[in-house]
């Protein structure tokens, strides 16, 4: 008898690459149950008070409709389901469950870990791509890009953004703060490096890398990196102790004129207190790529700011992207066909 493996995908991560990766990596056959959900046309649900739901985040479907499809599933593979500790006590024949994302956010880890369950994910999956849209978003941001595009779109022809007191610097002037240096970090270093920027670093838990370091990146405190930087851009984990870890008082440290970039997670930054930095002139712009509410309303006093550059949580999307984690995610089902350890455990 065959063993199953169900595929949840969606129309971002399709549920047929997951399958194709799959097929190319394992030696035997395998029965395939494919479903797809409507992200990112339709919008993930940042939580829940529903009581089977809590606890869960960054999600999208029904609980019932994934034990449905996993039902007779050994393994388990998804982006973005919700995969409750009811998943796990119903699916008896369940022995692995691959999150496709750099966390696990929409999966009740301690219900999995209880129920003997291996739980993997594929961080690092669009460090790349993040990487490079962080820094396209800076260009855009410091030579009004998005703005001359804008305005030329409704009929208007911006040649004050050519004044001296419009203009800003090139990034080879700039020093740039870099918060959070793990996949995504890094690569953005990698990336500014080309542009000969000077960068400092923030993060309690890494070290530089000697290549960095012989490149000139420094690694300093939160607070030297928020007062010297021309752009702050945040790429930091969302945990309990980064919650608004750029609050009212960090934001108050940064330079006069500073740029801040979000292309993390909105609820690391407190929101209204970014509006009012931005609204008193202290930052002369930002760019923010997430938010605490998503999507972002329509009526949203952020979308009346003339000194942001907005984007709908884009960030890493690319075919890239999918390409990886679908292989990140065959490698792991094939290790534990092969009994051997996974590579990105989350327990």
């Amino acid at each position: 008898m065959n063993k199953t493996i169900a595929i949840i995908g969606d129309n971002f991560m399709q549920a047929a690459t997951f399958k194709q990766a799959l097929e190319a990596k394992l030696d035997n056959t395998f029965d395939y149950r494919l479903m797809d959900l409507p992200f990112p046309d339709e919008p993930i649900i940042q939580s829940s008070d529903n009581p089977e739901y809590v606890g869960l985040a960054e999600y999208q479907g029904e609980i019932d409709a994934v034990i449905d499809i996993a039902k007779d599933a050994h393994i388990l593979v998804t982006h973005v389901a919700p995969i409750s500790a009811r998943v796990f006590t119903e699916l008896n024949l369940l022995e692995m469950v691959v999150v496709s994302r750099g966390g696990p956010v929409n999966v009740d880890v301690a219900a999995a870990k209880a129920n003997n369950i291996k739980l993997v994910n594929t961080p690092g999956r669009n460090a790349s791509a993040v990487a490079e849209f962080t820094v396209g978003a800076l260009i855009s941001e410091t030579r009004n890009i998005s703005r001359g595009h804008h305005a030329l779109m409704n009929g208007r022809w911006r040649g004050d953004l050519y004044r001296a007191d419009v203009q800003r610097d090139e990034l080879s002037t700039m020093t740039i703060g870099i918060v959070g240096y793990a996949g995504i970090g890094k690569q953005v270093i990698h990336l500014l490096s080309a542009f000969g920027s000077k960068i400092l670093v923030t993060d309690p838990y890494s070290e530089l890398s000697q290549e960095d370091i012989d490149h000139g990146v420094r690694k300093v405190s939160m607070d030297e990196l928020l007062k010297q930087s021309d752009v702050v851009s945040l790429h930091a984990r969302l945990t309990n102790e980064t919650k608004q870890m750029i609050d009212k008082t960090a934001l108050a440290k940064m330079k006069p004129g500073a740029i801040f970039i979000n292309t993390a997670r909105g609820a690391l930054v407190d929101y209204e207190a970014l509006y009012n930095s931005l609204t008193s002139n202290h930052l002369s712009g930002a760019v923010l790529e997430t938010f605490p509410e998503e999507p972002l309303p329509a009526d949203s006093k952020w979308l009346t700011l003339p000194n942001v550059t907005l984007t709908p949580h884009i960030a890493g999307a690319s075919k890239t992207t999918v390409i990886v984690a679908a292989k990140m995610a065959a490698n792991e089902v094939d290790r534990h066909f092969k009994n051997l350890p996974p590579v990105n455990s989350c327990f």
